[in-house]
């Protein structure tokens, strides 16, 4: 792996963090890591597990994590049923007519809505992450400012705290608080895109690992399919993974249940494994 690859990880609640992870180790049962990635994209899920496998902790102790019952971080219960939740926003979203008018919709339901506070919330992400400093190598995340609309990119030269930018990107609408980053707001970074493969788009290979694929639960966003054909007719090689039946079957019908993780994290591996082949 060089330089001028990028891996990008979707959105997909908690099961969608097993699913990546349970990927990535059956790929390195195969030989095959991210350790020299270019870049990593993670948006929502993707996030938290972007920021773990570039944390430095090998793909084994990560997966056990998500697996073992014993080492699985205490996640608050809540219920995100795809295709309900992406009816429900599409009603809210109803004679939209701009993406950055969809977003700033969605930041307005996120603001008003009901939810655990912040502190608790931010407490979960923070027992997520075995790391909370920035990585050296090249971690984006990505989150939407619920007051403007507008994408936020974090990095290590962003100026926002490791745990903070991932917990923004995670932010659901309506079912997580909007996170608070030098005065802004922000929510799930998903409202823009489940995968925000496009950010990689100057990269010669672009790895996605998609837990939704193309049940994108947000609407008015960036679609995978449609990012993915734009970078293969500039040249880009683009390998796009995502659930298989056994794997789909484990994720279930809510991917927020912290139930889901170690029968998706044992799909994912099982998948990876079996699919590593295609990143030769």
């Amino acid at each position: 792996m060089t330089g001028s690859e990028a891996w990008v990880f979707g959105g997909g609640g908690v099961a969608g963090i097993a699913w990546i992870t349970g990927m990535l180790a059956g790929f390195a049962d195969a030989g095959r890591d991210t350790g020299g990635a270019g870049l990593v994209v993670g948006t929502s899920a993707g996030a938290a597990v972007a920021a773990q496998v570039t944390s430095g902790l090998p793909i084994e102790e990560l997966y056990q994590r998500q697996h073992d019952p014993a080492k699985q971080a205490t996640e608050i219960v809540a219920v995100l049923d795809v295709e309900n939740v992406g009816a429900e926003f599409a009603a809210l979203l109803d004679g939209v007519t701009s993406p950055e008018d969809a977003s700033r919709r969605l930041g307005s339901f996120a603001l008003k809505a009901d939810t655990v506070s912040e502190a608790e919330r931010r407490a979960v992400i923070e027992s997520r992450l075995p790391v909370h400093q920035w990585p050296e190598q090249r971690l984006l995340l990505v989150a939407v400012d619920a007051e403007s609309g507008e994408p936020r990119l974090f990095d290590r030269d962003s100026g926002a705290d490791l745990v903070d930018a991932v917990a923004a990107s995670c932010a659901v609408p309506g079912v997580w608080p909007p996170v608070s980053i030098r005065g802004r707001r922000y929510v799930d970074g998903g409202v823009r895109s489940a995968d925000n493969a496009d950010l990689a788009a100057r990269y010669a290979r672009v790895i996605v690992l998609s837990p939704f694929g193309t049940a994108d639960p947000f609407p008015w966003t960036v679609k995978l399919a449609a990012v993915a054909e734009e970078l293969r007719a500039g040249g880009t090689r683009v390998d796009v993974f995502t659930p298989d039946e056994a794997s789909t079957g484990a994720i279930g019908t809510n991917p927020l249940d912290p139930d889901t993780r170690t029968p998706a994290a044992e799909a994912g591996r099982a998948q990876g494994l079996r699919e590593a082949a295609r990143l030769e």
